[in-house]
């Protein structure tokens, strides 16, 4: 279960913007939270090229974190901030970075694993 799901825009980074690198560094900061466990995190991401940020075409990038209910207040404002603080690093010309977390209700989560 953890799903971080990044939505960016595919130009305004500066020419930094290195999707792969992104990903795995989204991913080792939700693991280095200590809220989850690196096994369990699904990173995916999508670029728009057609968006407006306050009606201008400003770069953005945005990760929704989805989790199974059940983390602390605190556990999630050390996840959002450990994220943004990594989207900033890597996207230091990037004009809006952002960061959601959301609970899944698991008595209605359902998932198939094939082997």
């Amino acid at each position: 279960m953890p799903h971080l799901v990044i939505e960016y825009s595919s130009d305004g980074h500066g020419g930094l913007l290195d999707i792969a690198k992104l990903m795995e560094a989204v991913h080792d900061t939700a693991a280095d939270t200590g809220a989850m466990k690196a096994a369990d995190i699904k990173v995916r991401a999508t670029a728009y090229s057609e968006y407006l940020v306050a009606r201008q075409k400003d770069g953005f990038c945005h990760v929704s974190v989805y989790l199974l209910e059940g983390r602390t207040y605190a556990q999630k404002i050390n996840i959002s901030e450990s994220l943004r603080e990594t989207l900033a690093g890597l996207l230091p010309h990037t004009k809006s970075l952002s960061v959601d977390i959301r609970d899944m209700d698991p008595t209605a989560y359902r998932k198939r694993l094939k082997d």
